[in-house]
């Protein structure tokens, strides 16, 4: 017997495990951001087990109902945002939250002495009858008076994150996590009911061979992103030209971005000048991950954790990947502001 690939197979790193030993490495923590990141992975299972069943269940298609934004909301859209606000609230550690649905950042009617965090959630639902898969995305910031939570609370920079992390549901549950100290990837093994460690210490390629965008969109680009996306099509130094990948599910075209290298694109156009993006619970926590992984992040005017929101649900253009691959497209950025 292989003793040390048995060891292997029952020495298993659990999310929970893996945020005990971070947790560790920080003696004056009481376990606060370990116990809200317990409640957040409860519901990433709640939803998990919703979207395998959805079917079954009658979760397929539309709520009758319309967001904050306009938008209409699906039956799993609905039931994700339940889920979560249950379980933010129940973990006495969160004092104010943000969710996509949500018109205004809610406040936790039952904070505890040790609450210390807020938290921005945002459900991206893809047309379920597609193979796009339905995703969670999720940062967290430590809260500056506990007993006195303001809208600047939800309202702070980036770069005041101390964590973030998205799970993409589907036939396999994948929760991609960092807390500040690299970025980590768990697979949820149904027999367990655990994430277990599967992709330790991601690190994205300085340069990829991949860019994703909507193309649809090219006639409404400025001349930078229109510039950026010539050249990966046709190299000016005689290379071999990117491939495009586009699923149109952010979590999921960032996931292979953050796996193999690359960049993803979602610029401002004509129809939407400000982006589309939303910054608090889509570019800042994706922008995180990014940069933890050795990338960059870029709005096409700053990097993008440099951000000061104005609003809960402000958008922003994002460019993000491989570092090399970012720095391209801001050098042509920064051309066109030196021409201007």
């Amino acid at each position: 017997m292989d003793h040390a690939a048995e060891a292997q197979r029952t020495d298993l790193m659990t999310i929970t495990r893996h945020a005990l030993n971070e947790q560790g490495r920080h003696p004056e923590s009481r376990g606060d951001f370990t116990i809200l990141l317990s409640h957040i992975v409860l519901g990433c299972k709640f939803v998990a087990s919703a979207v395998n069943k959805a079917g079954l269940a009658k979760l397929i298609g539309l709520a009758g109902e319309t967001n904050v934004q306009g938008e209409e909301q699906k039956k799993l859209d609905v039931l994700s945002n339940e889920v979560f606000v249950k379980a933010l609230v129940s973990s006495g550690r969160t004092v104010s939250s943000c969710l996509k649905r949500t018109r205004r950042p809610s406040s936790s009617t039952r904070p505890s002495a040790g609450s210390t965090a807020c938290a921005s959630i945002r459900w991206t639902a893809p047309p379920t009858s597609t193979a796009a898969s339905p995703s969670e995305i999720f940062g967290i910031y430590m809260i500056k008076d506990k007993d006195n939570a303001t809208l600047e609370d939800v309202l702070q920079p980036g770069t005041d994150m101390i964590a973030a992390g998205y799970c993409m549901y589907g036939s396999s549950c994948t929760l991609v996590l960092s807390t500040g100290n690299g970025v980590n990837g768990f697979t949820l093994d149904p027999s367990l009911g655990e994430f277990i460690l599967t992709h330790p210490n991601i690190k994205i390629p300085n340069k990829g061979k991949i860019y994703s965008v909507n193309e649809g969109n090219a006639r409404n680009w400025d001349a930078p992103t229109a510039k950026y996306v010539e050249r990966c099509k046709f190299p000016q130094d005689g290379s071999s030209p990117k491939s495009l990948r586009y699923i149109g599910s952010m979590v999921a075209d960032v996931h292979r971005t953050l796996l193999y290298g690359g960049i993803f694109l979602y610029p401002a156009d004509k129809k939407s000048p400000n982006g589309k993006l939303r910054v608090l619970y889509e570019v800042f926590p994706m922008s995180f991950l990014m940069e933890q992984a050795g990338g960059q992040s870029f709005t096409g005017k700053q990097r993008a954790l440099e951000i000061v929101p104005a609003e809960i649900h402000q958008r922003s253009p994002i460019f993000l990947g491989s570092y090399d691959d970012v720095e391209e497209i801001k050098s042509l950025y920064a051309s066109e502001s030196s021409t201007a």
